[in-house]
C-alpha cells in the first residue's frame, strides 16, 4: 500500500498553504510479518493556530494527554508468527526504536491486549477486524464500520481471509480511578 501525506500550514500572513507533500514509508517488523504501520502525524500538545505546519514533538506511539496520533495499520489474516530463527532481542529493540512504547503497552500472556489513555476513532477500510474486549466479548468489523474506542482494554485480530486495513486517530485523555 502506498500512502501519500499532504500537510497544510499558514504562511507569515496567516494564509493557508501546502507545506509538505510526500509518501510515508510503512513501519514493518519481523516480529509481526505482513503488518505495515503508517504513522502519518502526531503531536504531544494541543494544537494552536495559525501554525506553520511543521512536525511537532510526538515521541511515543500512543499520545499523551492533549496529544494526538494519526495512523493507518494493515494486518494480514491469521496469527502473527515470527520466524523461529529471529533474533528476538534485536527485533524488539528495532521495533521500540520505530514505535516507542507500543510493545510495552501490550499485556504479557494476552496477545495484542492493551489499554491506552486515549479516545480512538477507528475506520475499517478493507478486510475484516475482530475487536476483543474484557471477558472475551468480540465484535467483527468490516469495511465501512467504525469504532469509538473509549480507553477500554482491547485487542485487534484479523480472523478474515484477506489483509485488514484500518485508519485510526487517537486523542490523549485523562484516566481517573472509578468512583
Amino acid at each position: 500500500m502506498k500512502v501519500r501525506r499532504v500537510v497544510t500550514g499558514h504562511d507569515s500572513q496567516g494564509r493557508s498553504r501546502v507545506v509538505d507533500d510526500r509518501d510515508v514509508e510503512p513501519i514493518t517488523s519481523e516480529l509481526m510479518p505482513g503488518c505495515a504501520f503508517f504513522r502519518l502525524w502526531g503531536r504531544d500538545e494541543r494544537a494552536t493556530f495559525p501554525d506553520d505546519g511543521s512536525p511537532r514533538r510526538a515521541e511515543a506511539w500512543y499520545p499523551p494527554r492533549d496529544g494526538s496520533r494519526f495512523m493507518i495499520n494493515t494486518v494480514p489474516p491469521g496469527e502473527l508468527v515470527p520466524s523461529p530463527d529471529l533474533d528476538m532481542a534485536a527485533a524488539l529493540e528495532d521495533l521500540e526504536r520505530q514505535m516507542p512504547g507500543a510493545m510495552g503497552a501490550n499485556e504479557p500472556g494476552a496477545p495484542g491486549m492493551h489499554t491506552t489513555d486515549s479516545i480512538d476513532y477507528v475506520l475499517v477500510v478493507s478486510g475484516e477486524a475482530t475487536l476483543e474486549l474484557d471477558g472475551g466479548e468480540k465484535t467483527v468489523l468490516r469495511a465501512g464500520d467504525v469504532v469509538v474506542q473509549n480507553g477500554t482494554r482491547h485487542a485487534w485480530h484479523n480472523h478474515g481471509t484477506e489483509p485488514c486495513t484500518i485508519v485510526g486517530v487517537a486523542i490523549g485523555a485523562d484516566r481517573v480511578p472509578p468512583a
